[in-house]
């Protein structure tokens, strides 16, 4: 293993540094937590009757004894969306092998788990962000009863698991596992369903054909195959030491994710498992960023990992990620950065291939902790089965099976990461580069203004956008609308890059994992809700974004003009469940901070 690299180090170190007393108060809270022996122990009669009265009475006696380990499972399970049905069995498997680890197990509770695949461009997307806060509360509802001794939270997309770990980290005295459920198989390639969707938004193609390419995309159980924010959390919970070693991306329904499903169990009753808050630490943090750069993963871990960083007292800031991305290189290339899915990046060496040559470079912190054991080391195993069933680790891949997806830190893609920081006189963003080809990276053209995605999609239609433009679309951020993905602009802005023309777009919105070829400044903070320059942007303004340096800057003294524009008032921001959620959007922090309500 080699030293680590001395920008790793340093943004560690400074990391460190600046958390010192945040981290030192969450450690006392975890210490003060922690009880000798199982902490239901201590509940009165009345309580603990309550908390075994429906299990087998071989449990009432193991739990009213306190001499076995009791697993609390926290399920996102539902049987609507693909990558969340997989769980309806996991219960009863992670049971029975608890069990047969001298251990017993409890469905603590569960936690919801919405797609931004559905409710993309509906009035339900935009809840989307605020719903990884009510996962972590759901899931720290689930933990309150004291009643346990280990944790496993099964979840696999988008805000699900970023806000299993913040409830996991409120409890960082338990052991904690994250159990994922692996993609679905390959369906229809990437490269053929973004061609269509461009035929669809020229009307080259009707909607029976569109839906006939999405239904062949995704298909069946699993997680969406491109490499979006649900396959970035598969990748950052094992660089993070949170999963078990390989089994991010093992299919769901085979045999293998089964026993990796049932090792899960066994792990969590073994007595080797540390305390979630000592995996957690600025160093896991650090190497979870590194691995997101590494693989060109989804922009919106530039607000989760910091949000579920504060969670364990540590403050990760947008400039952390900027200093690591100039010495972390481009390992893979996986849909949008690329054409290939994630099966064939498992295929191709996957995530033992990968953490090894990062580990070889000195770009992770290898001596951490993890639920797998001390040392980053077993992550470049790679899990099988051997003649009879047994599962095994085995040493990834010495060379990648398709250079054209994952390739050796001795020869990247590129030799700086996926992301980047852009700020100037309109705020700071962050950039998905990874998919943009070097000539589209910098733009200077006129700015075109609009508050709504329908409003870029009715000029798109009219043919206002015919031209080189900087797309400035705001009041999106977390305080307005609660900063909604706006993936259906990506296919109308790279029709107009495939003209030809000059196309950049700027928002305090999110794009996300499935970001597309033209560049975009997303994020924008401070938003044009909370008064940020972004509102005080005007048609025509001539717009210099720069990917490559890092500027953003209108050419016009934003200081001096009035914000234009507003956010929907409570009244016009209801109906579909947004009521609900009116005290989330008055508390929301700014997305660099994660745009949390904690």
């Amino acid at each position: 293993m080699a030293a680590v690299h001395p920008v790793i180090d340093r943004v560690t170190a400074r990391v460190a540094e600046r958390s010192a007393a945040s981290r030192a108060a969450y450690l006392a809270r975890v210490a003060a937590a922690r009880a000798e022996g199982p902490v239901r122990g201590a509940l009165a009669c009345g309580n603990l009757a309550h908390g075994f009265a429906a299990c087998s009475p071989e449990e009432k006696e193991a739990l009213r004894a306190t001499v076995r380990p009791n697993v609390a499972i926290v399920t996102s399970y539902n049987d609507m969306l693909s990558a969340h049905q997989p769980f309806r069995t996991y219960p009863e498997h992670l049971k029975k092998a608890i069990l047969l680890a001298g251990g017993v197990a409890q469905v603590a509770g569960g936690v919801p788990a919405m797609c931004d695949g559905v409710t993309q461009g509906r009035a339900g997307m935009e809840l989307s962000l605020f719903s990884r806060d009510v996962v972590a509360m759901s899931a720290a509802i689930a933990l309150a009863h004291d009643m346990f001794d280990a944790a496993l939270m099964l979840g696999v997309c988008d805000k699900i698991v970023p806000g299993l770990v913040i409830g996991a980290l409120s409890f960082g005295h338990l052991p904690t596992l994250l159990v994922p459920a692996g993609p679905m198989h390959s369906g229809l390639p990437n490269a053929e369903k973004g061609r269509i969707r461009k035929l669809y938004a020229v009307g080259e193609v009707g909607r029976d054909e569109l839906l006939d390419a999405e239904a062949a995309s995704y298909h069946s159980p699993g997680t969406c195959t491109f490499y979006g924010t649900a396959n970035s959390n598969q990748m950052l919970m094992e660089v993070m030491g949170l999963h078990l070693p390989g089994a991010s991306f093992v299919a769901p329904n085979t045999p293998l994710r089964a026993a990796l499903t049932a090792e899960a169990g066994r792990r969590a009753v073994s007595g080797e498992v540390p305390m979630v808050a000592e995996v957690l630490d600025e160093r896991a943090f650090v190497n979870g960023v590194v691995a997101l750069l590494a693989t060109g993963g989804s922009t919106n871990h530039t607000l989760h990992l910091p949000a579920m960083a504060a969670a364990a007292g540590i403050e990760l800031t947008w400039d952390d990620f900027a200093e690591l991305s100039t010495v972390t290189p481009l390992l893979t290339r996986i849909y949008p950065n690329g054409g290939a899915d994630v099966n064939h990046f498992h295929a191709a060496g996957g995530t033992g291939f990968l953490i090894r040559e990062l580990l070889s470079a000195g770009l992770l912190h290898g001596d951490v902790k993890t639920v797998a054991g001390d040392g980053l080391g077993g992550y470049t195993r790679i899990p099988s089965l051997d003649g009879e069933g047994r599962l095994r680790w085995e040493d990834a891949p010495e060379a990648s099976g398709d250079d054209s997806v994952l390739r050796p830190a001795s020869r990247p893609f590129s030799a700086d990461g996926g992301l980047r920081m852009v700020e100037g006189n309109v705020g700071r963003g962050v950039v998905k580069v990874s998919a943009v080809a070097p000539e589209h990276r910098v733009v200077e053209a006129p700015a075109r203004v609009f508050t709504t995605q329908e409003q870029v999609l009715d000029a798109f239609k009219a043919g206002e956008l015919n031209r080189d433009v900087v797309i400035v679309l705001r009041y999106q951020g977390p305080k307005a609308t609660g900063m909604p993905e706006l993936h259906k602009l990506t296919p109308p802005m790279s029709v107009l890059q495939d003209k030809g023309h000059k196309v950049a777009f700027v928002t305090d919105g999110r794009m996300s994992g499935a970001s597309g070829a033209v560049p975009a400044a997303i994020h924008m903070t401070p938003e044009a809700a909370a008064g940020g320059p972004i509102a005080r942007v005007r048609d025509g303004d001539l717009v210099r974004f720069d990917a490559d340096s890092g500027k953003l800057e209108i050419l016009a003294d934003l200081a001096a003009r009035d914000p234009e524009g507003a956010a929907p008032t409570a009244a016009e921001w209801s109906g579909t469940g947004r009521d609900l959620f009116g005290a989330f959007r008055a508390a929301v922090g700014p997305a660099e901070r994660g745009a949390s309500v904690f």
